[in-house]
């Protein structure tokens, strides 16, 4: 058995039409010998039985002609219809052959066909979904175009796994829907469910091309055409519909090399105007019910925002915290509202996470909190305040540590200003804490727990309270600490996303200036880079010779001789 030509490629379509509908014509033709000439007998001699050897001659060359049926075929097949081959009914006409049901229906079918004066195909036939060769052909599909191809671990396991339509028992559904994990799955079980299962149909379009007067052979059976059928309607056609094409060859084996020619083409009924738009009022009434239905499920307690007024909503992680001193820590936050800035009555604005002990982790211990909170707010835009630049939500926060004696120490503070644009946002953030001069200090912090803080931890930046102009520092002194590592997912729902009015411009700017606030925050980083860049810069011109320094400097500042 061979498969098409390699040139032969496939194509996939898609129908809304019942697959039973779909019928295929074949046309299948002899060319001829692909081989040398062979040599021609020379006349016979004349001589006295002269007219009998002429007569027994054209008898031998009558009798050599093939009929008309043997060069040349069309047949017309709809999807899984069965045409049975000639070494199928030879097979099953002998009822001590037929073993399965399938085989006992087969030799019912062609007793039929006998009385009814035989079949009508010669040279092609079909194998349907349930033929004995479509599971062969399923099992033994090779995946490099090698002859010598030995399959793999895998692919030999994935050759157990059928994804054609699967008969399964209806005690095993049900049960499928009450159990989500199946704790002593079957055999039968794991290759259903080894890989997405889209049930699939096969149909192959097959031709005896063996010589004259020798049909029924496995040897001369070719694949003409494979058809395959997923439950979404998907029709995948190898070698493709003919059309326009050339037809596809087959050149066979061996020493004649007879060369085969034939056409695929699609014989379906083609629908009419009528039922066609008759067709699209059907689905255009099924979507918009289906449309009803999802709008019924989402129902109207879906909560929109106010005009004029963002929501933003965060759902935050606290991840870990490393670097710092003493093991045990938790962290302490709460999230301060600027003005215009509101949450709803039930929203808590802090909290605190577990105690957690350290890991190492590298050249750090790590504690590794994942503590997940919430945090929903609302911005409105005031119109005395239009011109302002406003600002955009702070979450500050502490990391304490515990003693043996439940005593704690601070550990650093920090500061972490939400993120003005929608999505995930993975940030860590560095901490210091406030600390005293000489040994008594970090003797007390040690022992007794004792340490300094802060008791406006606003004052990690500058304070809401303060109103002056200048916020002076002098003479605080603080140590760099450790760091905390946030994971946040924030959203953003506003009805200026949707509306196309002057409300959607006036929002937009809103937008714009809450975006500034991060804008000037991310302009002082780039700053603070060019800075970082510039010293080491200098430093590395440092760091060179001097004679290498001098001879790159402009000629001009070279001294002159005497």
């Amino acid at each position: 058995m061979a498969e098409p030509p390699c040139s032969a490629g496939g194509a996939v379509y898609r129908s809304r039409d019942p697959v039973r509908n779909l019928r295929l014509r074949v046309r299948i033709q002899r060319l001829t010998s692909a081989g040398p000439l062979l040599p021609q007998a020379p006349p016979p001699l004349a001589s006295p039985r002269g007219p009998e050897l002429l007569g027994l001659a054209e008898r031998a060359v009558r009798g050599a002609r093939r009929p008309p049926e043997e060069e040349q075929e069309e047949a017309e097949v709809g999807w899984q219809e069965k045409l049975f081959s000639q070494f199928e009914v030879d097979l099953y006409q002998n009822e001590s052959a037929c073993q399965t049901p399938l085989d006992r229906q087969y030799h019912a079918e062609i007793l039929k066909l006998e009385k009814a004066g035989g079949r009508k195909n010669c040279r092609i036939f079909t194998y349907t979904d349930h033929d004995r060769f479509t599971n062969l052909e399923e099992h033994c599909q090779k995946v490099t175009d090698s002859d010598h191809e030995v399959p793999s671990y895998l692919a030999e396991r994935m050759a157990n796994v059928r994804r054609r339509r699967q008969d399964r028992r209806p005690v095993e559904a049900s049960s499928l829907k009450s159990k989500i994990i199946t704790w002593e799955p079957s055999e039968e079980f794991i290759k259903n469910n080894h890989v997405i299962n889209t049930p699939v149909q096969t149909m192959y379009i097959m031709g005896d091309l063996g010589p004259y007067g020798k049909l029924g052979h496995r040897d001369y059976e070719h694949v003409l055409c494979t058809i395959k059928v997923d439950g979404n309607g998907v029709i995948t056609v190898k070698p493709d519909f003919t059309g326009t094409k050339e037809p596809y060859r087959i050149e066979l084996d061996g020493e004649k090399r007879e060369v085969w020619k034939y056409t695929i083409e699609n014989a379906s009924v083609q629908v009419q105007p009528e039922e066609e738009e008759r067709e699209q009022r059907v689905f255009r009434d099924l979507y918009g019910r289906h449309k009803e239905y999802l709008s019924g499920l989402v129902g109207s307690e879906f909560e929109m925002t106010l005009p004029g007024t963002l929501r933003l909503f965060v759902n935050g992680e606290i991840v870990s915290a490393q670097g710092y001193e003493y093991d045990n820590l938790y962290v302490h936050f709460f999230l301060e509202l600027p003005d215009q800035w509101s949450s709803p009555a039930l929203q808590q604005l802090s909290g605190v996470t577990q105690t957690c002990a350290t890991k190492a982790v590298g050249w750090d211990n790590v504690a590794h909190f994942c503590y997940p909170f919430t945090l929903e707010m609302f911005f409105t835009q005031g119109d005395e305040a239009e011109d302002s630049l406003p600002q955009w939500p702070v979450l500050y926060f502490e990391v304490l540590s515990l003693d043996f004696w439940q005593r704690y120490r601070v550990e650093g503070y920090g500061s972490l200003v939400l993120p003005a644009s929608p999505g995930l946002h993975a940030l860590t953030i560095p901490t210091w804490r406030p600390v005293e001069l000489g040994t008594v200090a970090e003797l007390r912090r040690f022992f007794i727990g004792g340490s300094p803080e802060l008791e406006d931890i606003t004052y990690v930046r500058t304070p809401s309270t303060f109103k002056g102009s200048r916020l002076s520092r002098l003479g605080f002194r603080t140590e760099t600490t450790g760091s905390v590592t946030f994971r946040l997912y924030c959203l953003q729902q506003s009805k200026a996303f949707l509306e196309t009015s002057a409300l959607r411009q006036r929002m937009q700017s809103v937008l714009d200036r809450l975006g500034g606030f991060s804008q000037q925050c991310s302009v002082y980083s780039v700053l603070e880079a060019f800075q970082r860049a510039r010293r080491r810069m200098q430093e590395a011109r440092q760091s060179l010779p001097q004679d290498l320094i001098s001879t790159s400097a402009p000629a001009g500042h070279h001294p002159q001789e005497p």
